[in-house]
């Protein structure tokens, strides 16, 4: 790290569990701080680690190192409440005060005593149209003019950062910054270094930063809160414009109908196109509608005398703009290298959304980041996805993100994993595709959570698959006295984690998140079953798009990506079982490819050698 720093290299680094990355880069971070040589920038995707090095490792660091320097972890601007928003809010009483007035008279009390002035540091979470009212917001600032200039606490936030030697923040802040300094603004002071730990997560993170994801929800929300007709209230409920009330009532109907289109449309096209729609697959009815409704709000705007409620119709104003454009963009489909699809989610209440993404963002991040920075550094504990040469593993990964020039180092661990991890593969399995496999995989993960106590981890590709064995599953475990938590049934996934922490005897059964970024050190957990091999599902829109680019390239759909993704998030939930030098425990495998295809082998050459047993069924 410190010689990339020095000689202007960017560096792809995937090292184990329990190497130290932090160290490793925060010490020759440190000391390019120290050689003037400019602020870097730590960027992380998970709040645990970024809490791990404001709160732990850069203060240690500061204490063993004779190199001064500040540290300081940055947050979104709408993270910070905005008093002159809230005395507005409070003035105007436009919320529903029978059921947020409390909230706002707490948060008012709470602005006069607290010094940090975030979201964090609020004593209880408040409802997301009371923080909307009431956050930070770029535009919807007055500046100087503002009377609570000198106590703004996004401003005080901001000199602090603008003081700062190492600025700590997230994926998310970090492309919104470079995105917004590509067109001569930021969020973020000027940074030299970049340092990007997890980062196996950018290139997602990415994805919703390049791409499109419009909702019903996002547009009846943004109507409700100009005017919800059953409430009577919202900005022009305290304005006497009945025009525009109907307008909104007006396009509230058209916005309904026409995601009830999108949605019959999805319905009847789903099977043959997974979502994916061509141009203009739907007629638009609500963009007429939303720009006259833009254009009022800008007159509402110019002729009101409250500077304040200027700012408030200014702001749906921008809000109208983006949805605009967003839609035009949409449904012209003019970005080639861009797959447009449709999703609908159940539960309780449909939302239909409007998803767009680029089939690769490699030539987004190359431009704002990697074309940028003379020093960018990648880490993680999964990147590669090839245990033939050092470099050709990181291929994957630095293709998909648009790293091109580039040195690599690939690290193992300090544990020892063959006396920590005993791997049992099940052989005869049925085909994970197959009919029976789900019984067949429900009968083996009964031996196993009897063999460990419980204290597992059982990984799915799906919800489907996740639900059909939990249920065939349930009541053997409270016969059993086993607890069983499952993702996707209501409960968050930060109460799950901390009930299986402290329980004991629990089995957790999860999917996509769980694979990844959950750290339970300890006899928690013990045991980890993979019941399938996570290949991701080709007849997902983006997916789809992603093969097809490859097949017209001349490569191999399967070989080119599938394959690779799949081996690199195997690693991840095979690495949630060993946290510590002291954990030990096991990880089954139910997909009997893994030693039935050729391709199998690749996946265990990519995990730290270990005891493997392959087990057959008894007869």
């Amino acid at each position: 790290v410190q010689g990339a720093l020095i000689n202007g290299r960017h560096l792809a680094v995937e090292a184990g569990t329990g190497v130290g990355k932090s160290f490793a880069y925060l010490i020759p971070a440190i000391e390019a701080v120290g050689r003037k040589l400019g602020k870097v920038l730590v960027s992380t995707y998970t709040i645990t680690l970024q809490e791990q090095l404001i709160n732990k490792d850069l203060p240690f660091l500061s204490e063993c190192m004779s190199q001064s320097f500040t540290a300081i972890l940055a947050k979104g601007r709408s993270n910070y409440v905005c008093r002159r928003r809230l005395e507005y809010s409070i003035r105007k009483k436009r919320l529903s005060l029978d059921k947020f007035g409390d909230e706002l008279s707490a948060i008012h009390d709470w602005s006069g005593v607290t010094n940090d002035g975030s979201l964090s540091d609020i004593p209880f979470i408040p409802s997301g149209m009371v923080w909307d009212a009431v956050k930070s917001e770029h535009g919807n600032c007055r500046g100087r003019k503002c009377p609570y200039f000198q106590d703004c606490f996004y401003k005080r936030a901001r000199r602090h950062l603008d003081s700062a030697d190492i600025i700590v923040a997230n994926h998310a802040l970090m492309f919104s910054d470079l995105v917004l300094k590509e067109d001569e603004v930021s969020l973020l002071p000027e940074y030299s270094y970049v340092i990007i730990d997890e980062a196996h997560n950018i290139e997602r993170v990415a994805e919703s930063h390049f791409g499109i994801n419009i909702s019903n929800r996002t547009v009846q929300y943004l109507l409700d809160n100009l005017y919800n007709p059953v409430t009577k209230r919202g900005l022009l409920g305290s304005i006497q414009s009945e025009g525009l009330i109907e307008l909104i009532g007006k396009l509230s109907k058209e916005s309904r109908k026409f995601f009830k289109g999108v949605s019959v449309w999805y319905e009847s096209s789903k099977y043959d196109s997974g979502g994916r729609c061509y141009r203009n697959f739907i007629e638009d009815i609500i963009s007429e509608d939303l720009k006259r409704l833009r254009g009022e709000l800008s007159g509402l705007a110019n002729n009101t005398k409250d500077v304040d409620e200027k700012f408030e119709i200014l702001r749906f104003v921008n809000k109208c703009a983006v949805l605009i454009t967003d839609l035009e963009c949409f449904f012209n489909q003019e970005k080639e290298s861009y797959v447009y699809w449709v999703e609908v989610k159940g539960g309780r209440r449909t939302t239909t959304y409007l998803r767009s993404a680029a089939v690769n963002v490699g030539p987004d991040v190359k431009r704002c980041l990697f074309d940028e920075y003379e020093s960018v550094v990648l880490t993680s504990a999964t990147l590669s996805c090839d245990h033939h040469s050092e470099k050709s593993g990181f291929d994957f990964f630095a293709d998909r993100i648009g790293l091109e020039d580039f040195d690599a180092v690939k690290l193992g661990s300090p544990f020892d994993y063959e006396k920590q991890v005993t791997v049992y593969i099940e052989k005869d399995m049925p085909d994970p595709n197959s009919e029976g496999f789900i019984g067949a995989a429900v009968e083996v993960i009964r031996k196993y959570i009897l063999q460990t106590n419980g204290r597992a981890f059982v990984l799915f590709t799906s919800y489907s698959m996740l639900n059909k064995a939990a249920d065939d599953i349930s009541d053997w475990l409270v016969e059993n006295g086993f607890c069983l938590l499952r993702q996707g049934s209501g409960v968050n996934r930060s109460e799950i984690l901390r009930q299986f922490k402290s329980k004991g005897n629990c089995v957790l059964f999860g999917t996509d998140s769980f694979w990844q970024g959950v750290d339970v050190p300890g006899e928690s957990l013990s045991n980890v079953i993979i019941v399938k091999l996570p290949f991701a599902v080709p007849d997902q829109p983006l997916l789809a798009g992603r093969l097809e680019q490859i097949r017209e390239r001349g490569g191999n759909p399967f070989f080119d990506y599938q394959l690779p993704s799949a081996i690199i998030k195997f690693k991840q939930g095979f690495g949630r079982l060993i946290r510590s030098k002291s954990d030990s425990g096991i990880v089954v495998i139910l997909d009997s490819r893994i030693i039935q295809k050729r391709y199998g082998q690749r996946f265990l050459a990519a995990i730290p050698k270990c005891q493997i047993k392959i087990v057959g069924i008894e007869r």
